[in-house]
């Protein structure tokens, strides 16, 4: 609305009325630079995801997608996590992509990588805790202590495990081996993950002893016989947790193995542009990655790996034996395939734990370390059985791993630490 404006018949402005408007054109530039200059001085990665469950306390609340990346999306929000444009795209073309609310992390935040190889202390401060050491000792006592009040089927993976109700009101997962090696993968599996410094990406783990008439399953006395368990055997008691939801492995492992079958090395150069918890997410994938090279375990990304040979978007699809919780936190379930199983099978598995290894280049630093202690000292397997035998009272009726066995874990530690020195020197 309003008389419309004739240039022709107005005046020209003098040079006092030019320079005023150039100095409001440019005072908004200056004080975005002030802005950028003021945010980058602070400390980096200063955002906190939303509130959730209290730390180390997965199970609380309504099931919900974690937060940024995996909420609301889909499948699609993960196909294009780690792609590599010829030309980086911006923060309103990743949002497009990945379908999410994810907000990238700000311009002016340094890397999330330290010295090329290494996630960043700000970055890993930003990962869920998982299961707390002194949270998850509390709960093994008390499982430990506490007798099998009921017996339900379902909800514990094979046909043969069963959800156990202990009579202190919490409830695990009892796992029945076909045979025992994968009980003893599965207890062995937790501990190593305690030697790298990893273990609260684990649901505390406890065994047990199948004894009808003994004080721990005597009130199921009734569903063993319906079990078919053998009296004497060995299982494994795993806390149960509520709430977990699918995981569908992010890009390259999804997107670019299921484009060629060739991984793509992740490295610093993919990072930028990504939000937090796209980083947060993936900073736990290189530590699985590398747990399940070390153990050997084929039962979670490398079968989905080898089955790309007849399923090429089975890699869109969720990952087996990996969870989420509500907090966000990947939860590594169910590793009985590890170090036992799995060394059995090095010949089949490894033409893709390989690969699957190398393509990590950025690895939480805690990790590193411990694999160069253990590889400078060549004690996987000493400090795995010190740990085993010290924190599992019925470590003896699984035994340990064999010498050969040992020998196998040494060596996959000592192609690992070779692996990280690779990446160090590109």
């Amino acid at each position: 609305s309003g008389e419309r404006m004739k240039p022709a018949r107005r005046a020209a402005p003098g040079p006092l009325p030019v320079l005023g408007l150039l100095l409001l054109g440019v005072l908004p530039g200056l004080w975005m630079v002030l802005v950028r200059r003021q945010a980058a001085a602070q400390p980096v990665l200063e955002q906190r995801p939303p509130a959730g469950p209290s730390p180390g306390r997965w199970g609380w609340g309504r099931s919900q997608a974690a937060p940024g990346l995996f909420s609301g999306g889909g499948q699609k929000t993960f196909r294009a996590l780690l792609a590599v444009p010829t030309v980086a795209a911006g923060p309103e073309e990743l949002g497009r992509q990945q379908g999410s609310a994810a907000s990238p992390l700000p311009l002016a935040a340094v890397s999330p990588v330290e010295r090329g190889i290494f996630w960043s202390r700000e970055l890993e401060e930003q990962v869920p805790p998982g299961f707390a050491a002194e949270e998850a000792a509390a709960w093994l006592s008390a499982a430990r202590a506490a007798r099998v009040a009921s017996l339900e089927r379902g909800g514990c993976g094979r046909g043969s495990n069963r959800l156990a109700w202990l009579s202190d009101g919490s409830r695990a997962c009892v796992r029945y081996g076909i045979n025992p090696e994968q009980i003893q993968g599965e207890a062995l599996s937790y501990h190593l993950a305690g030697v790298l410094g990893m273990q609260e990406r684990l649901p505390p783990m406890a065994l047990a002893l199948v004894e009808a008439r003994g004080r721990q399953w005597e009130p199921v006395q009734e569903e063993l016989r319906g079990s078919h368990w053998a009296e004497g055997a060995v299982v494994s008691l795993t806390r149960w947790v509520e709430n977990l939801t699918a995981v569908v492995a992010p890009a390259p492992w999804g997107t670019e193995a299921s484009a060629d079958r060739r991984l793509q090395p992740l490295s610093a150069g993919e990072l930028s542009g990504l939000s937090l918890s796209q980083l947060v997410e993936l900073v736990q994938w290189s530590d699985l990655i590398l747990f399940d090279y070390l153990t050997a375990n084929f039962d979670r990304i490398v079968s989905n790996l080898f089955s790309l040979q007849w399923d090429p978007r089975v890699m869109r699809r969720a990952t087996s034996n990996l969870l989420r919780a509500p907090d966000g936190g990947l939860v590594f379930m169910d590793n009985e395939a590890g170090l036992v199983h799995g060394y059995r099978l090095l010949a089949m598995w490894d033409p893709y734990n390989e690969p699957l290894l190398r393509s990590v280049c950025v690895f939480r630093e805690g990790t590193a370390r411990r694999v160069a202690e253990l590889h400078r000292r060549r004690s996987a397997a000493a400090e795995l059985r010190r740990r085993f035998r010290a924190r599992e009272p019925l470590w003896s009726r699984l035994g340990f791993l064999s010498e050969r066995q040992a020998e196998l874990l040494q060596a996959r530690v000592d192609f690992v630490h070779r692996h990280i020195a690779h990446c160090r020197a590109q």
